[in-house]
């Protein structure tokens, strides 16, 4: 099994298990090569409520344009962390993606719960 395929094979097994609804959105997050991207979604209404990632100008600046580090993906979770409370959301579901939860994908997370979202 190629490495793609172990990661649609986690990310449908996860998917399977967490759903985003109006009180408890989904945060999902994606991870490539060189960007790292975060959305906050509502399964049963079909909409994206926050969204941003390591293109979004303001970080993008901090960055000097190297978005694919832990420094991004801490940027990344503050900054949707930040549009959760300004969108009035305190407590989500996290969907890392058929990622591990390790690397960048772990410091989205953590920078998010230090600005004081609630998983």
């Amino acid at each position: 099994m190629t490495r793609r395929e172990s990661t649609d094979k986690r990310h449908k097994r996860i998917r399977s298990k967490v759903e985003g609804t109006p009180e408890r959105p989904r945060l999902a997050v994606f991870r490539s090569n060189n960007h790292i991207y975060a959305q906050v979604i509502d399964d049963t209404g079909a909409t994206t409520l926050a969204a941003t990632s390591t293109l979004n100008p303001e970080i993008r600046a901090a960055l000097n344009g190297d978005g694919g580090n832990v420094e991004g993906a801490k940027l990344v979770g503050a900054k949707i962390a930040e549009l959760c409370k300004q969108a009035n959301i305190e407590k989500v579901c996290f969907d890392r993606g058929g990622f591990r939860y390790h690397g960048r994908v772990q410091a989205l997370a953590d920078a998010a719960r230090e600005a004081g979202l609630n998983f």
